[in-house]
């Protein structure tokens, strides 16, 4: 019976939601207080640190990268460096948690953040939560750095595009950029205007050569419906960088939080590293220098471990309502058994259609929890999952082609992601 009142509380709070946030009106751009400490750092011809956060549309040699060669070619005598914090796949979610350690501690000047696309099925209080929890993590950090929001689309977004108004996502997004005067630019308006037009064609497959022939000088942007070709991120970057003058302006000041739009919003949210729970015989840290997926992934996480045993357990107690797992996906992984104060353990895989590689992932373990003191036990399960039939159909060859590589019941762990703090 309480699981059946959360559920019904958790449905009217996201119905609440939903209402409480029309979609905005699609102006491409919103100056607000622009990026003034940007722009005193590059008239002074100071060095300027960028960073690029969000999913695999700015993980892309795409827009990134062209964008951070015009701030270089515009602005000669300033030093650009750019910090990459774009994971693909991801959204606010995973970001608030990794915002420390991928961001604000390479000290960055300028940050956009891109999660528009990743949160478009997220409930619009958790992307409040978490996109304010970013703003006010970072301006906690150093109030002097400037947030820029961009926002990208897919094909399923078009529609509203035609209706005048920007998706859900960007819509919550930019209520929080209201409320803290974050300029935003949102690449969809251009985008959808020439695709109505019939400019701009939207693919879900790469054409043969007969269709690219039919096309003639029309803009293939995507090939999958999601991720631009290089002509698409060209027009990103036009789209970006037209505007980029006015909002570099303004006076040098640092941003005041002051109060918050979400009171219960993710602030605090952390990434832990593993060392600091409590590990059950069977766990290895791996290094860089001889595991391949600690080489790819030592960035991203404080350290990386491995539990290759059925019955290996992380264990660790802390105070605060939301708790996950910073781990990865991969064809050599098998499943956890997850339990939250003493309750009955819940299974979950840790591979999926995609595996036929490894790539970051976030375990949920419990959220909305009353802020206490909770435990947490996960263990490496003994059942191996049928990977054959997770796998989507065409990467099961991969597994026939190859069975070792699926062999396993590992788990790889990057860190514990908290609202809250471990407690003996």
């Amino acid at each position: 019976m309480h699981r059946i009142i959360l559920l019904l509380l958790s449905v009217l709070t996201a119905l609440h939601a939903a209402e409480a946030f029309p979609l905005r009106p699609a102006v491409e751009c919103q100056e607000r207080g622009g990026l003034p400490n940007v722009a005193a750092k590059i008239a002074a011809g100071k060095p300027v640190a960028i960073a690029y956060f969000g999913g695999s549309i700015t993980a892309a040699n795409g827009w990134r990268v062209k964008s951070l060669a015009w701030f270089k070619q515009q602005y000669p005598k300033s030093e650009f460096h750019e910090i990459n914090a774009a994971i693909g796949g991801t959204g606010s979610d995973l970001g608030v948690y990794r915002c420390g350690h991928d961001v604000l501690q390479h000290k960055p000047d300028l940050v956009f953040v891109e999660f528009a696309v990743n949160d478009g099925g997220a409930d619009p209080l958790q992307i409040q939560r978490c996109m304010e929890g970013i703003v006010r993590q970072t301006w906690a950090a150093d109030p002097a750095t400037d947030i820029c929001y961009v926002y990208t689309l897919t094909g399923g977004m078009l529609g509203d595009f035609k209706d005048g108004h920007f998706p859900r996502a960007a819509s919550v997004m930019e209520s929080l950029a209201d409320h803290y005067a974050i300029p935003s630019v949102h690449f969809g308006v251009e985008v959808s205007a020439r695709q109505r037009a019939g400019t701009l064609v939207f693919r879900t497959s790469k054409p043969s050569d007969a269709e690219r022939a039919a096309l003639g000088d029309k803009l293939v942007f995507v090939e999958d419906d999601v991720h631009p070709t290089d002509a698409g991120h060209d027009l990103y970057t036009q789209i970006l960088t037209r505007h980029l003058p006015n909002l570099l302006a303004g006076t040098h000041q640092p941003h005041a939080l002051g109060a918050p739009l979400v009171a219960d919003n993710y602030e605090k949210a952390k990434l832990v590293p593993l060392e600091q729970a409590k590990l059950g015989d069977g766990w290895t840290r791996l290094d860089a220098a001889t595991d391949p997926r600690a080489k790819s992934f030592g960035e991203r996480v404080p350290s990386l471990w491995r539990a290759g045993k059925p019955g290996t357990t992380l264990a660790f107690r802390f105070k605060g309502s939301a708790v996950s797992i910073y781990d990865l996906l991969g064809p050599d992984c098998g499943q956890v058994l997850i339990s939250v104060d003493g309750g009955a353990p819940t299974a979950m895989a840790r591979i999926d259609g995609y595996c036929t590689y490894h790539r970051l992932a976030s375990l949920r373990i419990a959220s909305e929890l009353p802020d206490a003191v909770h435990s947490v036990e996960v263990r490496v399960d003994q059942v191996v999952p049928d990977k054959a039939k997770i796998l989507f159909d065409h990467n099961r060859p991969d597994l026939e082609k190859d069975p070792a590589k699926y062999a396993g019941t590992n788990w790889y762990v990057g860190g514990i992601m908290l609202i809250g703090d471990l407690v003996p």
